[in-house]
């Protein structure tokens, strides 16, 4: 299992690089995925992957607390809606157009009640 959890993470890090150049491939949920099976093959790597200087702060923020940045809510939010304006104006089927906007509202939805920010233990925060 191991090595299925090594090659999963290397696949979604390929994922994520492309998503690097192409701005309609995210990067972040793909760089989640890879910590996540990367933590199960290699410690190491997911240590390193949640010290990246970019990508880190997003991950660890996901993983330790659940919380999505605004700017990256924002982001997702609008792109999905484009999305769903591209399906719309591409798409006869009046039957996918709405599957696809439920689909995208329910994952809209649980990205807009994520946190914004790490919760803290500390009172004085």
């Amino acid at each position: 299992m191991r090595w299925f959890y090594r090659g999963l993470a290397g696949f979604f890090i390929a994922l994520a690089a492309i998503g690097v150049v192409l701005p309609v491939l995210p990067t972040t949920p793909f760089l989640i995925v890879a910590a996540w099976a990367a933590g199960k093959a290699s410690p190491a790597l997911r240590e390193k992957l949640r010290a990246h200087p970019t990508y880190g702060p997003a991950l660890r923020r996901w993983q330790d607390h659940g919380a999505i940045a605004r700017r990256a809510k924002i982001l997702a939010l609008t792109l999905m809606a484009a999305s769903w304006g591209l399906v719309w104006l591409t798409v006869d089927r009046l039957w996918l157009i709405a599957l696809v906007g439920v689909i995208l509202v329910s994952v809209g939805l649980f990205i807009a009640t994520r946190p914004e920010h790490a919760r803290t233990t500390d009172s004085k925060a």
